[in-house]
Protein backbone atom coordinates (compact mmCIF):
# COMPACT_ATOMS: atom_id res chain seq x y z
CA UNK A 1 0.00 0.00 0.00
CA UNK A 2 1.18 3.06 -1.18
CA UNK A 3 -0.34 6.54 0.55
CA UNK A 4 1.28 10.06 -1.33
CA UNK A 5 0.19 13.38 -2.02
CA UNK A 6 -2.08 14.03 -4.72
CA UNK A 7 -2.90 16.81 -7.14
CA UNK A 8 -5.44 18.51 -4.56
CA UNK A 9 -2.09 19.25 -2.63
CA UNK A 10 -0.77 21.76 -4.60
CA UNK A 11 -3.03 24.44 -4.33
CA UNK A 12 -3.12 23.89 -0.08
CA UNK A 13 0.71 24.13 -0.49
CA UNK A 14 0.90 27.34 -2.23
CA UNK A 15 -1.67 28.62 -0.17
CA UNK A 16 0.12 28.23 3.19
CA UNK A 17 3.70 29.23 1.73
CA UNK A 18 3.88 32.65 3.06
CA UNK A 19 3.29 30.76 6.71
CA UNK A 20 5.48 27.88 6.20
CA UNK A 21 8.85 30.40 4.86
CA UNK A 22 7.86 32.33 8.21
CA UNK A 23 7.56 29.37 10.66
CA UNK A 24 11.08 28.19 8.58
CA UNK A 25 13.18 31.22 10.08
CA UNK A 26 11.53 31.23 13.27
CA UNK A 27 12.30 27.17 13.76
CA UNK A 28 15.81 27.80 12.36
CA UNK A 29 16.18 30.85 14.59
CA UNK A 30 14.98 28.68 17.69
CA UNK A 31 17.04 25.01 16.60
CA UNK A 32 20.19 27.53 16.09
CA UNK A 33 23.16 25.14 15.19
CA UNK A 34 21.48 22.11 16.51
CA UNK A 35 19.08 19.23 14.63
CA UNK A 36 16.56 18.43 17.20
CA UNK A 37 14.95 20.50 19.99
CA UNK A 38 12.70 19.12 22.56
CA UNK A 39 11.05 22.63 23.51
CA UNK A 40 9.61 23.97 27.12
CA UNK A 41 5.98 23.25 25.18
CA UNK A 42 4.84 19.81 26.27
CA UNK A 43 4.86 17.63 23.70
CA UNK A 44 6.71 19.74 20.93
CA UNK A 45 9.39 18.94 19.19
CA UNK A 46 11.64 20.64 16.53
CA UNK A 47 13.55 18.81 13.66
CA UNK A 48 16.04 20.11 10.96
CA UNK A 49 18.31 18.01 8.14
CA UNK A 50 20.09 19.46 5.62
CA UNK A 51 20.76 16.44 3.62
CA UNK A 52 18.58 13.13 2.47
CA UNK A 53 18.21 10.36 4.95
CA UNK A 54 19.46 6.26 4.62
CA UNK A 55 16.36 4.75 6.11
CA UNK A 56 16.46 4.49 9.71
CA UNK A 57 13.75 3.30 12.87
CA UNK A 58 11.72 5.03 14.55
CA UNK A 59 8.84 4.03 17.43
CA UNK A 60 6.11 6.81 16.70
CA UNK A 61 4.04 7.28 20.22
CA UNK A 62 0.50 9.23 19.43
CA UNK A 63 1.15 12.41 17.35
CA UNK A 64 0.80 14.48 15.13
CA UNK A 65 3.50 15.82 12.64
CA UNK A 66 3.94 18.49 10.01
CA UNK A 67 6.71 19.22 7.64
CA UNK A 68 7.57 22.71 7.19
CA UNK A 69 10.40 22.19 4.03
CA UNK A 70 10.91 19.30 2.48
CA UNK A 71 9.61 15.56 2.41
CA UNK A 72 9.48 12.48 3.93
CA UNK A 73 8.60 8.54 3.70
CA UNK A 74 7.26 6.36 6.36
CA UNK A 75 6.94 2.64 6.20
CA UNK A 76 5.07 0.79 8.35
CA UNK A 77 4.67 -2.84 7.90
CA UNK A 78 3.73 -3.30 4.04
CA UNK A 79 2.48 0.54 3.83
CA UNK A 80 4.41 3.06 2.64
CA UNK A 81 3.28 6.83 3.21
CA UNK A 82 5.19 9.91 1.53
CA UNK A 83 4.60 13.33 2.42
CA UNK A 84 5.37 16.93 2.31
CA UNK A 85 4.17 20.39 3.36
CA UNK A 86 0.85 19.84 2.10
CA UNK A 87 -0.19 16.97 4.59
CA UNK A 88 0.28 16.10 8.04
CA UNK A 89 1.17 13.15 9.51
CA UNK A 90 -1.02 11.47 12.16
CA UNK A 91 -0.09 8.34 14.14
CA UNK A 92 -2.71 7.13 16.52
CA UNK A 93 -1.11 4.42 18.24
CA UNK A 94 2.61 3.63 19.23
CA UNK A 95 3.65 2.02 15.66
CA UNK A 96 8.00 1.15 14.91
CA UNK A 97 8.32 2.29 11.43
CA UNK A 98 11.32 3.03 9.06
CA UNK A 99 11.82 6.65 7.96
CA UNK A 100 13.75 8.63 5.59
CA UNK A 101 13.77 12.27 4.86
CA UNK A 102 13.85 12.90 0.59
CA UNK A 103 14.21 16.15 0.51
CA UNK A 104 16.94 18.23 2.11
CA UNK A 105 20.05 20.55 1.33
CA UNK A 106 21.75 23.05 3.17
CA UNK A 107 20.25 25.60 1.01
CA UNK A 108 16.74 24.30 1.64
CA UNK A 109 17.01 22.09 5.03
CA UNK A 110 14.23 19.39 6.20
CA UNK A 111 12.19 21.30 9.13
CA UNK A 112 9.11 19.58 10.72
CA UNK A 113 7.45 19.32 13.84
CA UNK A 114 6.13 16.19 15.96
CA UNK A 115 4.13 17.57 18.72
CA UNK A 116 2.80 14.33 20.89
CA UNK A 117 -1.20 14.22 21.21
CA UNK A 118 -3.23 14.06 24.61
CA UNK A 119 -5.15 10.71 24.30
CA UNK A 120 -7.43 11.49 27.32
CA UNK A 121 -8.26 15.18 26.20
CA UNK A 122 -9.49 13.80 22.86
CA UNK A 123 -11.39 11.55 24.29
CA UNK A 124 -12.75 14.50 26.33
CA UNK A 125 -12.86 16.68 23.28
CA UNK A 126 -15.18 13.88 21.28
CA UNK A 127 -17.40 13.78 23.91
CA UNK A 128 -18.05 17.89 24.28
CA UNK A 129 -18.45 18.11 20.27
CA UNK A 130 -20.22 14.95 19.77
CA UNK A 131 -17.76 13.95 17.21
CA UNK A 132 -18.93 10.33 17.64
CA UNK A 133 -22.11 10.75 15.59
CA UNK A 134 -19.75 11.34 12.55
CA UNK A 135 -18.14 8.03 12.44
CA UNK A 136 -18.39 4.49 10.60
CA UNK A 137 -15.75 2.16 10.46
CA UNK A 138 -12.64 3.69 10.09
CA UNK A 139 -10.66 1.53 8.14
CA UNK A 140 -6.83 1.22 7.83
CA UNK A 141 -3.74 1.48 9.69
CA UNK A 142 -3.29 3.43 13.11
CA UNK A 143 -1.26 6.07 10.70
CA UNK A 144 -2.97 8.34 8.24
CA UNK A 145 -2.11 11.74 6.61
CA UNK A 146 -4.67 14.31 6.15
CA UNK A 147 -4.84 18.33 4.80
CA UNK A 148 -2.08 20.36 6.25
CA UNK A 149 -4.33 23.44 6.27
CA UNK A 150 -3.45 27.45 6.95
CA UNK A 151 -5.65 27.08 9.94
CA UNK A 152 -3.02 24.05 10.98
CA UNK A 153 -0.64 26.23 10.18
CA UNK A 154 -1.62 29.05 12.11
CA UNK A 155 -2.11 27.43 14.59
CA UNK A 156 1.53 26.00 14.97
CA UNK A 157 2.89 29.44 14.50
CA UNK A 158 1.28 30.65 17.68
CA UNK A 159 2.07 28.06 19.71
CA UNK A 160 5.99 28.41 18.41
CA UNK A 161 5.58 32.17 19.03
CA UNK A 162 4.87 31.33 22.57
CA UNK A 163 8.56 30.10 22.64
CA UNK A 164 9.56 33.32 23.00
CA UNK A 165 7.07 34.15 26.18
CA UNK A 166 7.54 31.22 28.48
CA UNK A 167 5.25 32.75 31.31
CA UNK A 168 2.63 32.54 28.95
CA UNK A 169 3.21 28.71 27.61
CA UNK A 170 0.78 26.86 31.11
CA UNK A 171 -2.29 28.97 30.03
CA UNK A 172 -2.35 29.07 26.15
CA UNK A 173 0.13 26.45 25.17
CA UNK A 174 -3.02 24.04 26.39
CA UNK A 175 -5.33 26.40 24.68
CA UNK A 176 -3.51 25.87 21.07
CA UNK A 177 -3.35 22.79 21.92
CA UNK A 178 -6.96 22.32 22.45
CA UNK A 179 -7.46 24.07 19.22
CA UNK A 180 -4.58 21.37 17.32
CA UNK A 181 -6.67 18.22 18.56
CA UNK A 182 -9.57 20.07 17.41
CA UNK A 183 -8.74 20.47 13.98
CA UNK A 184 -7.11 16.68 13.25
CA UNK A 185 -9.95 15.03 15.12
CA UNK A 186 -12.55 17.23 12.57
CA UNK A 187 -10.54 16.75 9.76
CA UNK A 188 -10.68 13.31 7.26
CA UNK A 189 -7.93 11.60 9.25
CA UNK A 190 -9.81 12.00 12.45
CA UNK A 191 -11.97 8.99 12.53
CA UNK A 192 -8.41 7.24 13.01
CA UNK A 193 -7.77 9.03 16.03
CA UNK A 194 -11.37 8.65 17.13
CA UNK A 195 -11.95 5.17 16.78
CA UNK A 196 -8.30 4.76 18.83
CA UNK A 197 -9.64 6.69 22.10
CA UNK A 198 -13.01 5.44 22.04
CA UNK A 199 -13.68 2.79 24.66
CA UNK A 200 -15.50 -0.29 23.23
CA UNK A 201 -14.20 0.41 19.35
CA UNK A 202 -12.00 -2.82 17.99
CA UNK A 203 -9.49 0.10 17.22
CA UNK A 204 -9.55 0.57 20.89
CA UNK A 205 -9.19 -2.75 21.85
CA UNK A 206 -6.22 -3.08 19.25
CA UNK A 207 -4.16 0.06 21.20
CA UNK A 208 -4.40 -2.01 24.35
CA UNK A 209 -2.98 -5.18 22.34
CA UNK A 210 -0.25 -2.92 20.88
CA UNK A 211 0.13 -1.55 24.86
CA UNK A 212 0.62 -4.76 25.93
CA UNK A 213 3.05 -5.93 23.22
CA UNK A 214 5.30 -3.14 23.85
CA UNK A 215 4.91 -3.56 27.37
CA UNK A 216 6.16 -7.62 27.13
CA UNK A 217 8.01 -7.31 23.55
CA UNK A 218 10.58 -9.63 25.13
CA UNK A 219 8.54 -12.79 26.60
CA UNK A 220 7.32 -15.37 24.38
CA UNK A 221 4.00 -14.06 22.32
CA UNK A 222 1.21 -16.69 23.29
CA UNK A 223 -1.76 -15.21 20.52
CA UNK A 224 -4.32 -16.65 23.16
CA UNK A 225 -3.07 -14.28 26.03
CA UNK A 226 -2.74 -11.39 23.55
CA UNK A 227 -6.75 -11.94 22.57
CA UNK A 228 -7.62 -11.82 26.57
CA UNK A 229 -6.40 -9.11 27.28
CA UNK A 230 -7.47 -7.29 24.99
CA UNK A 231 -10.95 -8.05 25.09
CA UNK A 232 -11.02 -10.08 21.83
CA UNK A 233 -11.18 -13.33 19.84
CA UNK A 234 -8.05 -14.49 18.30
CA UNK A 235 -9.35 -14.52 14.74
CA UNK A 236 -10.51 -11.06 15.55
CA UNK A 237 -7.83 -9.88 16.93
CA UNK A 238 -5.93 -10.68 14.04
CA UNK A 239 -7.91 -9.55 11.19
CA UNK A 240 -8.12 -6.08 13.17
CA UNK A 241 -4.47 -5.74 14.47
CA UNK A 242 -3.30 -6.56 10.36
CA UNK A 243 -5.61 -3.36 9.93
CA UNK A 244 -4.63 -1.03 12.23
CA UNK A 245 -0.52 -2.02 12.12
CA UNK A 246 0.14 -3.32 8.54
CA UNK A 247 1.51 -6.76 10.34
CA UNK A 248 0.53 -9.52 12.45
CA UNK A 249 1.14 -9.11 16.34
CA UNK A 250 3.94 -11.98 15.70
CA UNK A 251 6.14 -9.27 12.75
CA UNK A 252 4.81 -6.03 15.52
CA UNK A 253 6.59 -7.69 18.44
CA UNK A 254 9.55 -8.34 16.05
CA UNK A 255 9.79 -5.19 15.39
CA UNK A 256 9.29 -4.17 18.58
CA UNK A 257 12.39 -6.71 19.35
CA UNK A 258 14.81 -5.23 16.95
CA UNK A 259 14.29 -1.48 17.29
CA UNK A 260 14.82 -1.86 21.05
CA UNK A 261 18.04 -3.98 20.02
CA UNK A 262 19.03 -1.24 18.16
CA UNK A 263 18.43 1.71 20.90
CA UNK A 264 20.51 -0.79 23.25
CA UNK A 265 23.89 -1.00 20.65
CA UNK A 266 23.59 2.74 19.83
CA UNK A 267 22.99 4.05 23.05
CA UNK A 268 23.98 1.76 26.13
CA UNK A 269 26.65 0.23 23.82
CA UNK A 270 25.92 -3.42 23.90
CA UNK A 271 27.27 -5.92 21.65
CA UNK A 272 24.68 -7.65 19.03
CA UNK A 273 24.82 -10.90 20.89
CA UNK A 274 23.92 -8.96 24.29
CA UNK A 275 21.28 -6.95 22.63
CA UNK A 276 19.50 -9.55 21.24
CA UNK A 277 19.36 -11.85 24.73
CA UNK A 278 17.93 -8.64 26.33
CA UNK A 279 15.00 -8.42 24.22
CA UNK A 280 14.23 -12.40 23.76
CA UNK A 281 15.77 -13.82 21.35
CA UNK A 282 17.09 -17.25 22.30
CA UNK A 283 19.07 -17.06 18.53
CA UNK A 284 21.98 -14.93 17.39
CA UNK A 285 21.37 -16.55 13.99
CA UNK A 286 18.01 -15.54 13.92
CA UNK A 287 18.66 -12.14 15.40
CA UNK A 288 21.05 -11.24 12.80
CA UNK A 289 18.94 -12.64 9.98
CA UNK A 290 15.87 -10.77 11.00
CA UNK A 291 18.01 -7.36 12.11
CA UNK A 292 19.70 -7.28 8.11
CA UNK A 293 16.34 -8.03 6.84
CA UNK A 294 15.01 -4.99 8.68
CA UNK A 295 17.40 -2.42 8.75
CA UNK A 296 19.89 -3.32 5.58
CA UNK A 297 22.80 -4.86 7.52
CA UNK A 298 24.43 -6.61 9.82
CA UNK A 299 23.86 -5.78 13.15
CA UNK A 300 27.07 -4.31 14.03
CA UNK A 301 27.45 -2.91 10.87
CA UNK A 302 24.31 -0.65 11.10
CA UNK A 303 25.39 0.24 14.49
CA UNK A 304 28.75 1.54 13.31
CA UNK A 305 27.44 3.25 10.64
CA UNK A 306 24.88 4.94 12.47
CA UNK A 307 27.49 6.46 15.25
CA UNK A 308 29.87 7.44 12.07
CA UNK A 309 26.84 9.73 10.75
CA UNK A 310 26.18 10.99 14.05
CA UNK A 311 29.95 11.89 14.16
CA UNK A 312 29.74 13.77 10.88
CA UNK A 313 26.49 16.24 11.94
CA UNK A 314 28.16 16.57 15.00
CA UNK A 315 31.26 17.74 13.36
CA UNK A 316 28.92 19.42 11.07
CA UNK A 317 27.59 21.39 13.82
CA UNK A 318 30.81 22.24 16.23
CA UNK A 319 32.15 23.82 13.32
CA UNK A 320 29.50 25.85 12.59
CA UNK A 321 29.31 27.47 16.06
CA UNK A 322 33.37 27.90 15.85
CA UNK A 323 32.41 29.70 12.94
CA UNK A 324 29.72 31.83 14.73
Amino acid sequence: MLFQPNEEDDHRRAQTAPLRSELARMIARLLDDHDDLVTSIPGLTLNRRTSVSAPGSYLYEPSLSMIVQGSKRVVLGDATYLYDESRFLLTAVNLPTITQVLAATPEEPYISILLTLDLVAAKQMIADVDLAERDAAAEGTGMATGPATAALFGALTRLIELLDTPKDIPILGDLIQREFLYRVLTSPAGARLRQIVRLGTQGNRIACAINWLRDNYARPLRIEELAEASGMGVSTLHHHFRLLTAMSPLQFQKHLRLHEARRLMLSEELDAGNASLRVGYESATQFNREYRRLFGAPPMRDVKALRLTSAVQLGRSTRTAVQL
